[in-house]
C-alpha cells in the first residue's frame, strides 16, 4: 500500500485484534480456530483497507466481516476435523468453573451457526438487538427470534441444568 497505508492498517490492527480474538473464540470456542477465523477476516480488511474511508463504522464493518467469516466456515464444514483430543490450555478463563463452560460451549455447538452467532453477540459479547442485527444483515424481528429458538434449543439440550448455567451470565437474565 502507498501513502503510509500500511502503517495505519497496523495502527488499526494491533488496536482491535485482542477484542476480535475474543469475539471469534466466543463465536467458535476454539483458540486455535479463533485465530484463523481472526486472520482470514484481518487478510480481507488489508485487501480492502484503501476503501476504508467510505465505510462509516470501521468497527462494525470488521465485526460483520468477522461474524460472516465464522459463519461461512461453518457451512464449509472443515470444523468437524478434531486434531487433538484435549482442550489446550488458555489464558483469561471466563468466571464460569471449566465444567460449565463446556457444557455450554458443546450445547451452543449443537446449534445452526446464525443461532450460535446471534446468542453469542447478544449474552456473551453483550451486544444490543439492533447492532446483532446490522453485524448479520438481517432484521431486528430475526435477530429476536432466532435469540428465542436458540434459548429454547439450549435449554432443551441443557436439560435441568440450563436455568443456572444460563442465569450465570449476567446478560442472559435479561434482554435488551
Amino acid at each position: 500500500m502507498a501513502g503510509g497505508s500500511d502503517s495505519e492498517y497496523l495502527a488499526y490492527v494491533n488496536g482491535r485484534v485482542t477484542a476480535l480474538r475474543r469475539t471469534a473464540y466466543l463465536l467458535c470456542g476454539d483458540a486455535h480456530e479463533a485465530d484463523d477465523i481472526v486472520q482470514e477476516t484481518l487478510t480481507k480488511l488489508y485487501v480492502r483497507w484503501p476503501r476504508r474511508h467510505s465505510v462509516d463504522n470501521l468497527d462494525a464493518y470488521v465485526n460483520t466481516m468477522l461474524v460472516r467469516n465464522f459463519v461461512d466456515g461453518r457451512r464449509r464444514g472443515w470444523w468437524k476435523v478434531a486434531l487433538t483430543s484435549h482442550v489446550p490450555d488458555r489464558a483469561g478463563a471466563a468466571e464460569q468453573p471449566m465444567e460449565e463452560r463446556s457444557v455450554v460451549r458443546a450445547a451452543l455447538a449443537e446449534l445452526p451457526p446464525r443461532q450460535q452467532a446471534v446468542l453469542v453477540l447478544r449474552f456473551l459479547c453483550d451486544q444490543p438487538v439492533r447492532e446483532v442485527a446490522e453485524l448479520l444483515n438481517c432484521s431486528e424481528g430475526t435477530v429476536k427470534s432466532q435469540t428465542s429458538v436458540g434459548l429454547t434449543h439450549l435449554r432443551k439440550l441443557l436439560g435441568a441444568d440450563a436455568a443456572g448455567l444460563i442465569a450465570t451470565r449476567p446478560a442472559m437474565r435479561g434482554a435488551r
